[in-house]
């Protein structure tokens, strides 16, 4: 009898409690979320068009180094040469791989002024609204343009445009809105056009005052105006403070609301690559 009922007593010990063990095993099938980071680069960027790749890009020929550092001897007397580092801004297409084509090219000297007014607005405008930003693609020669599916006339081809992704953490919305509002005051300074894509992606260029591009309702990202006033055919060679007001005279319908505007840093980018 003692024999049986030390049996059944270890039984019992050895038997794990119900409400114990679905406990054990709902805990374990719990992982831990952590927020996804905020990467829009990544979306637009692959290895072989990041910092390895340029690295490996620019060593693979002796008298590319020649050629960046005579562009950024060129921007760094315009005014605008830590608005972005300038590896990034030798990037071509997002598709460069699929149409067989370099990740980087050094444009033609004669194309190196077209993205000079569109680095000041971005210093001076694009910056201060979303903080800063990432060029992600530029110059793209014609034959890499038609591949990438861009439009015959697009202002890639010349570089007066630069596709972008924002570096701080921020909503569409918010980016859309803050960027039309600085669009609308001072783009037809610098005859800046002004495009959103799918995503964080976003479009500046200085050849025609212009926007494009929807939300993520479906509506036109900018309000339409209508510039009453002729439009400098460039902007002034020291760019125009954020503080100073265009003469330019626009009328603007249902200018939306902004929420107060977070801290942004608008220090320059410093590029460790510069002297490639």
């Amino acid at each position: 009898m003692r024999h049986l009922l030390s049996v059944l007593f270890a039984s019992v010990l050895a038997a794990p409690a119900p409400a114990q063990a679905a406990t054990a095993v709902a805990g374990a099938a719990q992982p831990m979320l952590f927020p996804a980071p905020f990467n829009p680069t990544a979306d637009y960027v692959e290895p072989g068009q990041d910092e390895p790749g340029y690295r490996r890009w620019i060593a693979s020929n002796p008298w590319r180094s020649g050629q960046v550092r005579l562009f950024h001897d060129y921007l760094t007397s315009s005014g605008v040469s830590y608005v972005a580092p300038t590896w990034q801004l030798l990037r071509t297409a997002s598709d460069w791989r699929r149409c067989g084509a370099e990740p980087f090219e050094v444009p033609p000297q004669d194309e190196w002024s077209n993205i000079v007014n569109t680095l000041r607005y971005v210093r001076d405008y694009v910056v201060p609204s979303v903080g800063p930003v990432e060029p992600v693609s530029v110059f793209r020669n014609a034959t890499l343009n038609r591949c990438a599916g861009g439009a015959p006339e697009s202002v890639h081809r010349s570089m007066s445009a630069i596709d972008f992704v924002p570096l701080q953490p921020i909503g569409r919305d918010t980016m859309i809105g803050r960027l039309c509002s600085a669009h609308q005051r001072q783009g037809p300074r610098f005859n800046a056009g002004l495009g959103f894509y799918t995503k964080m992606r976003f479009h500046v260029d200085s050849w025609k005052y212009r926007t494009w591009g929807r939300d993520d309702h479906g509506h036109l990202a900018c309000p339409k105006v209508e510039v009453k006033a002729p439009v400098l055919a460039s902007a002034p060679i020291g760019g125009l403070g954020p503080a100073e007001t265009a003469s330019t005279t626009a009328t603007v319908s249902a200018a939306p609301a902004l929420k107060p505007r977070e801290t942004v840093s608008t220090l320059p980018v410093k590029d460790p690559l510069a002297p490639l």
